[in-house]
Formats: C-alpha cells, sequence, structure tokens
C-alpha cells in the first residue's frame, strides 16, 4: 500500500491520478491533498477518499482546472508535505510556485511524481541536488516515456533521446501565417484536453522547449543529444537512441492516467490503467522536422538551458506573463516569443543560485516582460 498526497488535486492531472486510484484502493491510500481553489471539489474529494490533511490557496469558484495559482498557499502546502507520513507526493501543480512543495518533498525523503515541471526548470541545481538517484519519477508523458525506453540500457549506451511533438494547432504553418492568430485558434489543441497556459505553451512550442530543459536536467544527456521531432498522432510518446543504431520508442494512446499511474508505482506498472494501441487495425505515424524558423522556442530554450542558473526561471516567467497578455488581447502570438527572447538578452544573472535569487529573477522578468509589452 502506497500513501499518495496530491498536490493540484483538483485540476486535470489530479483529478486522473484520483481516477486512477479509485479502481485501486487495494494499492494507493490518499492522506492528503491540495489544491489553489475550488473548495468544494477539494471537500468533496477529502469525503470520498478519507482524507483529513487538505490545503487551499483561494476560493474562487468552481474552475476545476484552475488550481494553478497556488503562490499564496505554498507555505501551508510545503507545512502539509512535510508533516504527512507519505510515500509518494504527486505535484500536478502548474506554474513555478511548484517550486517550494517540490523541495519540500524532496527534502523529506519522499518519492517525488513530477508534472509540474516548471519547478524543476525553475529551481534546476537546486532541485537536482536535493534529489536522491530514482527519487524524481516523471509524470510528463514525454519524460515517462524516455525513463521507460532508458531502461533497455546503460547510460553509457545512450546516444540520444527523441522528444516527440504533436505540432499543436498550427503544425505546417509557415511564421507568416501565425500572425494573427487568436486565443481561441491556439487553444484548439488537436490532441490533449489541458488548461490554458500549457495549452497554449503546446502552441508556441514553448511547452518543448520546457521539455528540452526538464529531459536533460532528469537524465543529464546533454542538449546537443536531445532532439525533437513532430509526431502530430501522439501515440509514440518519446524515444531513445542507443549507440549500437537500436531505437526503443514507447507508445501507447495519448491517456495521461498511464504516466500518472507508472509515477504512483513507480517502478511498477499498474494493471487496466490504459487500452492498449490495436495493432490488428490500420493506422500510419507519421514524423515530420521541427521548423526552428516559425517556431524559435526550442532553440531558445536549448540556449537558455544551456546558461542555466536563473535563465530557466527568466524564460518560464516571461513566457506565463506574455501568454496572459496574449489572451488578454494585450499581444500578438508571434509576440509572446519576440517577448521571451527579449527579456532573456535582457537578464544579468546574479553570483549565486538561490531560492531567493531566483524569486528576484522571476519577478524582474515578469516586470521586463510587462514593460516590453506595454511599448509593444
Amino acid at each position: 500500500m502506497r500513501r499518495v498526497v496530491i498536490l493540484g488535486s483538483t485540476g486535470s492531472i489530479g483529478t486522473q491520478a484520483l481516477d486512477v486510484i479509485r479502481e485501486r484502493r487495494d494499492r494507493f491510500e490518499v492522506v492528503g491533498l491540495a489544491a489553489g481553489r475550488n473548495r468544494e471539489l477539494l471537500t468533496a474529494q477529502a469525503t470520498e477518499f478519507g482524507v483529513e490533511h487538505t490545503a487551499l490557496a483561494a476560493d474562487t469558484g468552481a474552475d476545476a482546472d484552475a488550481d494553478a495559482d497556488v503562490g499564496a498557499a505554498t507555505a501551508e502546502i510545503e507545512q502539509l508535505v512535510r508533516d504527512i507520513a507519505a510515500d509518494v507526493v504527486l505535484n500536478g501543480i502548474t506554474g513555478s510556485v511548484g517550486l517550494g512543495p517540490t523541495l519540500a518533498a524532496l527534502e523529506a525523503g519522499r518519492t517525488l511524481a513530477l508534472a509540474n515541471k516548471e519547478s524543476l526548470i525553475v529551481g534546476g541545481d537546486l532541485v537536482t541536488a536535493l534529489a536522491a538517484d530514482g527519487q524524481i519519477v516523471p509524470v510528463d508523458s514525454e519524460h515517462s516515456a524516455l525513463a521507460q525506453a532508458l531502461r533497455a540500457g546503460t547510460d553509457a549506451e545512450v546516444r540520444r533521446l527523441v522528444v516527440t511533438a504533436s505540432g499543436g494547432p498550427f503544425r505546417g504553418r509557415a511564421r507568416a501565417e501565425l500572425v494573427g492568430v487568436t486565443p481561441a485558434q491556439a487553444l484548439a489543441h488537436p490532441t490533449w484536453d489541458m488548461g490554458r497556459v500549457i495549452t497554449t505553451n503546446s502552441a508556441t512550442l514553448v511547452n518543448k522547449g520546457l521539455e528540452v530543459i526538464e529531459a536533460h536536467l532528469l537524465f543529464g544527456i546533454p542538449y546537443d543529444a536531445i532532439d525533437v521531432v513532430v509526431h502530430p498522432q501522439s501515440v509514440v510518446h518519446s524515444m531513445v537512441e542507443f549507440i549500437d543504431g537500436s531505437t526503443i520508442a514507447q507508445a501507447s494512446p495519448p491517456d495521461m492516467r498511464l504516466p500518472i499511474s507508472l509515477g504512483l508505482a513507480w517502478p511498477d506498472r499498474v494493471a487496466g490503467v490504459g487500452v492498449p494501441l490495436d495493432w490488428t487495425r490500420n493506422q500510419s505515424w507519421t514524423f515530420e522536422p521541427l521548423d526552428d524558423e516559425a517556431f524559435p522556442a526550442v532553440a531558445l530554450a536549448k540556449q537558455v538551458g544551456r546558461a542555466g542558473g536563473t535563465y530557466p526561471a527568466v524564460f518560464n516567467a516571461a513566457n506565463e506573463q506574455a501568454v496572459e497578455a496574449f489572451h488578454d488581447g494585450a499581444l500578438g502570438f508571434l509576440g509572446i516569443l519576440d517577448t521571451i527572447a527579449r527579456v532573456v538578452d535582457e537578464h544579468e544573472p546574479p553570483s549565486r543560485l538561490t531560492r531567493e535569487s531566483l524569486a528576484e529573477a522571476e519577478r524582474w522578468a515578469r516586470a521586463a516582460a510587462d514593460a516590453a509589452i506595454a511599448a509593444v
């Protein structure tokens, strides 16, 4: 029996995790829940699963996908993570506000099932220095796929990682064709049902850039050996190429319950959590090169990742501001990456990486992004 704490329980990752656990009470016990908002759903979850320990950032109504903003309750959530005797902490919070709970889970010796990629990307060396070998289990479908495929060989046998991308709603468009696209169009993802920020990040491919940084930090593979390929069917979730020329791919229908279940049970699998592919049916999978001119986010993210320090935090914070401005009608779609690039270029990193310097870098990046947006 694994005792589980779920952070971001009212959002997409959290509710799907509870779906997995609901049918497997003999394997998992929910001992803590935290959310950014939606008190009604959080209370219902706690009642259903018999959870005594909960934390809530703000009671702002019944938007079940809006649990991302937990900044006001970070300290309370961190304390909940430290105080509860749990085996696994699933961090399904969205955004860099998840850094504190990620650090708390690692410091407390919990296995961290990480869906909150921003906390690893922003925290960088602060997070990796705390993590014991195998303590972080990725929940992003791409990184879960890589973790599974990497079991086929030793570290020394890995040649490169290949991260797949659906291409988002604007796959195949040239840069000039992205002028004037609307927020509604950016949110029309062809495969995944996600929140506003993540879905927009998938449209700009910022999400894929963040995933490249995450893959480097999780698996220690150099950036030059991490590639992105467009795979619109979203069936092959990522691949590992080995030195003998063999490539191991993880394939499954697009369903986040599979990587979530692996995050909760790693290294074991959970029977019946997903529907397997039907190999008797005609189907085609295609792979396309990434258009770096139309979608420069991945190249910029690699540059930021190599620079390290506070640069990834600045990249992420500037993006969050630009995405909000885009949805508010204050910035065009192409302006999102232009704003990020400008803020990254202007950044002067501190001499030491600490939680305080990261927080200050984020504050600076948000202000610099706002100023850049206002000047457009």
